[in-house]
């Protein structure tokens, strides 16, 4: 059954597109909204000297801002409104998610259903508005210090306006964006903040080849280490696909029934558990909590003195957690694997699975329904997640190793960067499918029941 829907949908998905109105719609909403998404990331802040301001992104270019920049589509580069991008949002998700966890309260809150969710995002929300502003304080800050210690002066009037209006700014911004996701999501195609974060990876793209190809005809980059990159990343965008489709298929068996013509014959289906469940979220939670802390020790770095105690240790950290570093990569990788197993426990529950089969008399074979089931399931989950925490792991920390040894800045080609970009073309192209096959669908039951009256 579902080798004929994929057959249907490749067959009249591009014959039908121009009937499916509702689909056209979202998706020229959708194109728009990035199109705002991407104008917001040119527009600064109040008070910033846009020329001092390039002239700092060179001289910090190779850091850990690389990659907040990346994520925000050069929004950091060029301190724009939405210079922090939709990363406070996800820091937020994750601190109310573990605390949802841990917390019985919350975790009360969580299992009331739709009134329950929205309260939980309604503290997400407000957890967005804190971080964003302690992290805005800290830039606005490292900003006005940055023309003692570096002679560069981004800041024209420094003072207490100054960092008022650079703090509301960057709020105001990033609830925006945070606004629009949720707009997307609703009323366009995708995830909304995954198209946002992989909007601004893709907007990066062709100024990072620009630079290796120059690299390349300069001579600072040997034309092998260039074949080499191309074919390592064409690997692993065919490595991401296969493992983001594979899934350990789990057979269900219900009780026998009796067919038209009397037969007692016993139907069959598949639990399908994806060796990847949590898809991209876990890259992206351990990134926004290395570079929250990350961007605030910078930039406050840059404040401190240096010759103090809390300025060495500041350098210090900095230096350890830098772009390839081991200490970093070691981080990241554990911050994936954590996070993989934390998000695969919160989108499935083992117990409510086992429950549902057994009230639809479903039965895995060999095992008895209920706790059996679930436990079960569970064991076969942390198997998978095993391979799945292995693998985005793997793809996430090999081109962070590559970067920090041929000392190419290819932040866009990154593991988490790549991972978004397949994994959000991947989701966003079956949902367009989905909703051509639905429109297929539905023009059949409409000349089903014309047929019907006509006769």
């Amino acid at each position: 059954m579902a080798s004929r829907a994929d057959n249907i949908a490749s067959n009249f998905s591009f014959s039908k597109f121009s009937q499916a109105t509702e689909l056209k719609n979202r998706i020229w909403f959708t194109i728009g909204a990035l199109v705002i998404f991407r104008f917001l990331s040119f527009v600064p802040l109040p008070g910033i000297d846009p020329t001092a301001l390039a002239g700092l992104a060179d001289q910090t270019r190779g850091g850990v801002l690389d990659i907040f920049n990346t994520f925000s589509g050069g929004s950091l580069e060029r301190m724009s409104l939405i210079a922090l991008g939709v990363m406070p949002y996800i820091t937020a998700s994750i601190v109310v998610q573990l605390a949802a966890a841990l917390s019985p309260t919350l975790g009360a809150l969580k299992k009331e259903g739709e009134s329950g969710r929205k309260k939980l995002n309604q503290y997400t929300r407000y957890g967005t508005v804190g971080l964003t502003a302690v992290q805005g304080y800290f830039i606005a800050v490292g900003l006005e210090s940055l023309a003692g210690q570096q002679g560069i002066a981004a800041v024209v009037a420094p003072g207490i306006m100054f960092r008022v209006g650079a703090v509301i700014s960057l709020v105001g911004g990033t609830l925006f964006l945070m606004w629009l996701g949720e707009q997307i999501t609703s009323r366009g195609i995708g995830n909304g903040v995954s198209l946002i974060i992989m909007a601004g990876i893709v907007a990066q793209m062709p100024t990072f080849v620009a630079q290796m190809f120059e690299g390349g005809r300069t001579g600072s980059i040997s034309g092998g280490l260039i074949l080499g990159l191309i074919v390592m990343i064409l690997s692993l965008i065919v490595f991401i696909c296969f493992m983001e489709r594979a899934q350990r298929r789990v057979l269900v068996q219900y009780p026998k029934r009796a067919t038209q013509r009397g037969v007692m014959q016993a139907d069959r289906s598949h639990l399908p558990l994806k060796v990847n469940t949590a898809g991209v979220i876990p890259p992206i939670f351990a990134s926004s909590l290395l570079l929250m802390p990350l961007t605030v020790s910078q930039f406050a770095g840059n404040s401190a003195n240096t010759d103090s105690a809390f300025g060495s240790f500041i350098v210090t950290l900095n230096q350890y957690l830098q772009h390839g570093q081991p200490l970093y990569m070691t981080l990241y990788a554990v911050g994936i694997v954590f996070f993989c197993f934390f998000y695969t426990a919160v989108v499935f529950n083992p117990e409510e699975t086992a429950d549902n089969l057994k009230r639809n008399n479903g039965f895995i074979p060999g095992i008895r329904p209920g706790k059996n089931t679930a436990t079960y399931l569970d064991y076969v989950l942390t198997r998978i997640t095993v391979v799945g925490a292995a693998y985005l792991a793997f793809v996430c920390v090999l081109p962070e190793y590559v970067i920090a040894q041929t000392g190419i800045p290819l932040f866009f080609l990154g593991g988490t960067s790549l991972l978004i970009v397949v994994n959000v073309t991947v989701d966003t192209v079956t949902q367009i499918q989905s909703h051509l096959l639905a429109h297929q669908y539905g023009d059949l039951i409409k000349k089903a029941k014309l047929k019907g009256r006509l006769r």
